[in-house]
């Protein structure tokens, strides 16, 4: 499988090191198997840095993931449902979720996703009237890798893309 991060440089070497923890899964390394979405991504580095650049890599495809460890903890939202409403906002809000997961995948709390859940977060709707508004929004897939034994081991670096304005 083909993954992609956006930012203004290449990371041949990623590094949870650098990871941000106010995110939609917490601090981790971010890619999507949606090009288009990493180019957007990628291109809000033009203004900031002058660069947008998008890395390529190869991960498992979805029937070898039983040639990952045992002992491998992945947590996977298939639609934007209750559980991950109170996850993404959890780790928005920098508080603990339940477990120490290695490998996070779900919906994008993108600006379109992230007006609901800013409503939530604000009291103003509740859990319910939110799923019910986020029902007609198709997820954009993230993966969030935590755990950088599984980087190195099993995201492998291929190329690059500078994004062109």
């Amino acid at each position: 499988m083909i993954l992609y991060h956006g930012s203004y440089l290449a990371i041949e070497k990623p590094n949870l090191s650098f990871s941000r923890r106010r995110t939609d899964f917490g601090k981790g390394f971010y890619l999507t198997p949606v090009k288009e979405q990493a180019t957007n991504w990628s291109r809000r580095f033009l203004k900031e840095r002058g660069r947008a650049v998008i890395s390529l890599y190869s991960f498992l495809q979805r029937a070898a993931v039983e040639k990952l460890p045992d002992d491998l903890k992945i947590l996977e939202f298939d639609t934007h449902n209750l559980e991950w409403l109170n996850f993404i906002t959890a780790c928005r809000l920098g508080q603990e979720t339940n477990g120490e997961w290695d490998l996070v995948i779900g919906g994008v709390a993108n600006d379109k996703v992230f007006d609901t859940i800013q409503l939530y977060f604000d009291g103003l709707i509740g859990a319910q009237e939110a799923i019910g508004r986020l029902r007609y929004n198709k997820p954009n897939f993230q993966y969030c890798f935590k755990n950088q034994k599984l980087i190195d081991g099993y995201l492998r670096y291929l190329s690059c893309e500078v994004i062109k304005i």
